[in-house]
């Protein structure tokens, strides 16, 4: 089994494989005054829930974007696994090129979401990453990562709203009986989902429009199974999009352990 960690602002993903199949998924809570021993019962406890046997585990490979985590999950992994994790970023074979002004500064989660698009679902392709931040990523017909667009995330515009006015309520995040809300809560729930769901099929129109064609278009992320149904454009919804970029990196990496 190879071990698949995904390092984001609020949560950790971790996922198992074997060859290409998911075993099991499952999130721990981002924290960074949490020490890597910390870490590694978590991730045990994670191990153990899910009946995995650690001495089984092969490797690890891990996407960040929290780098003051990186040492941290790095130990975390050497004390559970006993074996040195990869971590996605320059020197690691993704099998992409990366076209952007300064490519050591993208994201390891937009490299590996990129890398699971073109080999599992082909070039050229947009992908949607809905977690703390929504991202949209252009990966060209030749697989070249080629540029990105960031956005406050659904949860983010949410707390901007409760924390910067006086009279709205934190809410659970609901689907709405209807677009035009009736109370408070409602209209918060509507220019939520549906104003992010508008958003996202407002950019897609003018991505596909400035490159010329019509793109097929994945989406990923926590929040994405939430927002992308209430989109008009079709697209693919695969919730772990990134774990199995990971999996595909580690097998391109693996030779060089």
């Amino acid at each position: 089994m190879i071990l698949t960690v995904d390092i984001g602002n609020s949560v950790i993903t971790i996922g198992g494989f074997d060859a290409d199949s998911l075993s099991f998924v499952s999130r721990i809570s981002t924290s960074c005054v949490k020490t890597a021993d910390e870490y590694a019962v978590g991730i045990s406890d994670v191990l153990n829930l899910y009946g995995v046997d650690k001495n089984k585990i092969d490797g690890a490979i891990v996407a960040s974007v929290v780098p003051p985590l990186n040492t941290v999950i790095k130990e975390s992994l050497r004390i559970l696994l006993n074996k040195e994790p990869i971590f996605v970023g320059p020197g690691v074979k993704s099998g992409i090129v990366i076209q952007c002004d300064i490519p050591s500064s993208v994201g390891a989660d937009l490299i590996t979401a990129s890398v699971a698009a073109h080999y599992i679902y082909g070039s050229p392709c947009l992908i949607v990453d809905m977690d703390t931040v929504t991202k949209i990523t252009y990966v060209n017909s030749k697989g070249a990562f080629a540029g990105t667009v960031i956005v406050p995330g659904v949860l983010m515009g949410l707390d901007a709203l409760t924390e910067k006015t006086a009279q709205l309520p934190k809410i659970s995040l609901e689907v709405p009986r209807s677009v035009i809300g009736k109370n408070t809560v409602d209209c918060m729930r509507s220019g939520a989902i549906y104003g992010n769901a508008s958003m996202i099929d407002g950019m897609i129109d003018r991505i596909c429009e400035e490159i010329g064609e019509e793109l097929k278009v994945l989406a990923t992320g926590a929040m994405a199974s939430l927002i992308i149904p209430k989109c008009k454009h079709g697209i693919t919804l695969d919730e772990h999009l990134v774990l199995k970029g990971l999996n595909i990196l580690y097998r391109k990496n693996k030779v060089n352990l």
